[in-house]
C-alpha cells in the first residue's frame, strides 16, 4: 500500500488480497513504489550472514530480493495468502528459489505454516493494514521467532494528527488498520514481546516497530 496510491491500479488490484492480472500489475507497481521505505526499514536491522528470516505478506517479492543480498549464507522464507503474490514473488526471486535459498508458500498470519522458534528475524512491509485480529496475529509471529529473535513491522502510515484528509480518505476507502504509536506499543506488549522500539523518519509518515522475543 502506498501513501499516495495510483487509484486505478490499486482499486483494480485489491491491496488486501491481490487477484488476477490487475493484482499482479498492482504488485509490480508496489515493488518499485515501496523502495525508499523498504530500504530505510531494512537498514534498521543488524544481520548475521546465516540468518533465517521470514517475510510475512511477501507481496511481489522485492523485500525478499533485497534481503537476499544481506545474508549470503542464510535462508529466506516468504508467506502470503494471495496466489498472485506467491507467483510473482517466485518470479522475482527465480534464481534464489531454484537454489533453495528462498522458499515461498501459501499461509496466513493467524496460522503461520512454520514450527515454533524457527526464525532469527521476521518482518512485514505494508501488509499490517489488512491483518485480521492484530493481537492474535502478533502472538503467532512471536511463536515462530527464536528466543531473542526480532520482528519488524513496517508501515508507510500511522495514526497522527497531521495526516491529510486525502490519506484519511484512503484509510477509510481500503478499510485499513492504522494504529498510533502507543497503540502499536500496547499490541506488541500484549503479544508478549519483551522489548519494543519504535522508529520513525523525519519528514515522512513512515514507522517501523521492532519487537524482541
Amino acid at each position: 500500500m502506498s501513501l499516495k496510491p495510483n487509484p486505478t491500479v490499486t482499486d483494480a488490484g485489491n491491496p488486501a488480497k491481490p487477484e488476477g492480472e490487475a493484482g499482479e500489475k498492482m504488485l509490480r507497481y508496489m515493488n518499485e513504489e515501496h523502495t525508499p521505505l523498504t530500504i530505510w526499514a531494512l537498514d534498521l536491522l543488524t544481520y548475521k550472514k546465516e540468518d533465517q528470516i521470514l517475510d510475512i505478506g511477501c507481496g511481489g517479492g522485492m523485500t525478499l530480493k533485497r534481503l537476499s543480498k544481506r545474508i549470503p549464507d542464510g535462508r529466506l522464507f516468504g508467506v502470503d495468502y494471495s496466489d498472485v503474490s506467491i507467483a510473482l514473488s517466485k518470479e522475482t526471486n527465480a534464481k534464489e528459489v531454484a537454489s533453495g535459498k528462498i522458499e515461498i508458500k501459501e499461509g496466513t498470519v493467524l496460522s503461520l505454516p512454520y514450527e515454533d522458534c524457527a526464525f532469527d528475524k521476521a518482518l512485514t512491509v505494508e501488509s499490517f493494514y489488512f491483518w485480521p485480529e492484530p493481537a492474535k496475529a502478533l502472538s503467532e509471529v512471536r511463536r515462530v521467532l527464536k528466543e531473542g529473535g526480532v520482528f519488524l513491522l513496517v508501515s508507510e502510515i500511522y495514526e497522527r494528527p497531521d495526516l491529510t484528509e486525502h490519506v484519511r480518505d484512503n484509510i477509510r476507502k481500503y478499510q485499513m488498520n492504522v494504529p498510533g504509536i502507543r497503540e502499536f506499543e500496547t499490541l506488541f506488549e500484549s503479544a508478549g514481546f519483551s522489548k519494543t522500539t519504535v522508529h520513525t523518519q523525519d519528514g515522512e509518515f513512515w514507522i517501523a516497530i521492532e519487537g524482541v522475543k
